[in-house]
Parts: structure tokens; C-alpha cells; sequence
């Protein structure tokens, strides 16, 4: 059973597209710094991420620690 994959389309349409980023700054950017890009174009998801959901995310999308 493979890990689930990372939602790449939808993160480059809202960097790229929605949000006009450049592609090198987006390319830069952490998910935590797009998370809170988007942020700005919905106010209503105000707050920092729980806990619980950071873990199921680090579950789900694990950084690479070789290759």
C-alpha cells in the first residue's frame, strides 16, 4: 500500500495562479508559509494549525531522509 500523494496540482494552482507568486518564491516557499498565503484569502481559517492535525500531516506526507 503506497503513501498517499502530496496535492501538487492544487499547491501550484493556488501559489502560482490564485496567488501570483513567482515560481521561484513558491518553489522556496514551506507548506506552513503557503498555508498561511492562502490564509489571507479566506479569513475565516484564522488560527495556527493543532497539533493533531501538524501529526497527521507528518504522518501522511513524511520528509525524505534519503534518496
Amino acid at each position: 500500500m503506497s503513501a498517499p500523494r502530496f496535492p501538487w496540482e492544487e499547491a501550484m494552482t493556488l501559489g502560482l495562479g490564485t496567488l501570483r507568486l513567482a515560481p521561484e518564491t513558491f518553489w522556496r516557499m514551506t507548506l506552513p508559509e503557503l498555508a498561511a498565503a492562502a490564509r489571507a484569502l479566506r479569513p475565516e481559517m484564522q488560527g495556527a494549525m493543532a497539533r493533531g492535525e501538524f501529526d497527521v500531516l507528518m504522518t501522511r506526507y513524511p520528509d525524505r531522509t534519503s534518496r
